[in-house]
């Protein structure tokens, strides 16, 4: 049975994506820590990132630079912070999170829901930023 992203990935699911290439896509998180929260995800489907071929896991990592560099630019957050928790979905995947404080990146404290608007105009932010920097994979 296909996990939840991969679902998302298909097209079954909506999903607000601001990166898609042939290895990895991202999407904004619909319970965000904070706001731009973004899952780095690959399209293989790997349960444990341990797992993960190294050139997968290399290219999420990449990937999430680029995403955080956009954040960055984007929210001008204090740090972005990086998660690679693998608890709550079966499939690989990094959470890229604008911070102000560590304790930002408590799921306890994540959003029960978002309201679609502004998490596509959280979206947009980021896309733009990775237009900015040259990066197409943000429209694809």
């Amino acid at each position: 049975m296909a996990t939840i992203f991969t679902r998302i990935i298909n097209g079954e699911i909506p999903g607000t994506f601001v990166w898609r290439d042939d290895t990895a896509v991202a999407f904004l998180s619909i319970n965000p820590m904070r706001p731009g929260h973004t899952l780095v995800v690959p399209r293989v489907e790997v349960d444990h990132w341990v797992d993960l071929d190294p050139t997968v896991a290399q290219h999420l990592m990449e990937v999430a630079q680029a995403i955080g560099r956009a954040q960055r630019a984007a929210f001008s957050p204090r740090r972005i912070g990086l998660l690679l928790v693998g608890d709550e979905v079966p499939h690989a995947h990094l959470h890229v999170v604008p911070i102000n404080l560590a304790s930002d990146l408590d799921f306890a404290k994540a959003a029960a829901a978002i309201d679609p608007s502004e998490l596509e105009a959280n979206a947009e932010l980021i896309r733009t930023q990775l237009r900015a920097a040259g990066r197409d994979e943000a429209d694809a």
